[in-house]
């Protein structure tokens, strides 16, 4: 096998990892760990609104409630009466 410095210049070398290469690995490390810590943010994020974090259940009842009254299911006594009690919970 020929060596850098032989005739012909073949064999093995630094290749990718002379110059720059370092400079490119660096860059797809970060990249990764930027893109892994996005996914877990998003991951937890979306598990505390479906498990009681803020806006959960709450606000997701009086939507509910308030598209009820706007149907004219609900008149507005029954509405009051069930939006202070989802408030107070």
């Amino acid at each position: 096998m020929m060596w850098y410095g032989q005739p012909g210049g073949w064999g093995w070398g630094y290749g990718m990892m002379g110059g720059l290469g370092w400079v490119f690995m660096l860059l797809l490390v970060i990249a990764v760990v930027a893109i892994v810590g996005g996914l877990v943010r998003d991951l937890l994020a979306g598990m505390r609104t479906h498990h009681g974090g803020s806006g959960s259940c709450g606000s997701a009842a009086l939507r509910i409630l308030d598209e009820r009254y706007a149907r004219g299911e609900i008149d507005a006594d029954e509405y009051k009466r069930r939006r202070a009690d989802l408030s107070a919970r």
